[in-house]
């Protein structure tokens, strides 16, 4: 086989495994940060859940403040 298609054949795989390499990779960065970034969502929605818990319990201790003062006075 002459030595110019040696190199091409050569350069071409060179070239294929490069880029398999670079797509694997970015595609595993991606993948953890979305991990990440799941992590941080779920960790916001149960503070926004807390939240929404605790008004409704301040609510709660609102009207019966209300109500023992109306009783008191």
């Amino acid at each position: 086989m002459a030595p110019e298609i040696m190199v091409a054949v050569l350069s071409l795989l060179g070239t294929l495994g490069g880029s398999l390499l670079g797509v694997v990779a970015s595609s595993s960065l991606t993948r953890y940060r979305i991990e990440q970034l799941e992590k941080k969502v779920q960790a916001h929605n149960n503070l926004v859940e807390r939240t929404y818990k605790l008004e409704g319990r301040m609510t709660e201790v609102e009207h019966d403040v209300r109500d023992l003062k109306g009783k008191a006075g």
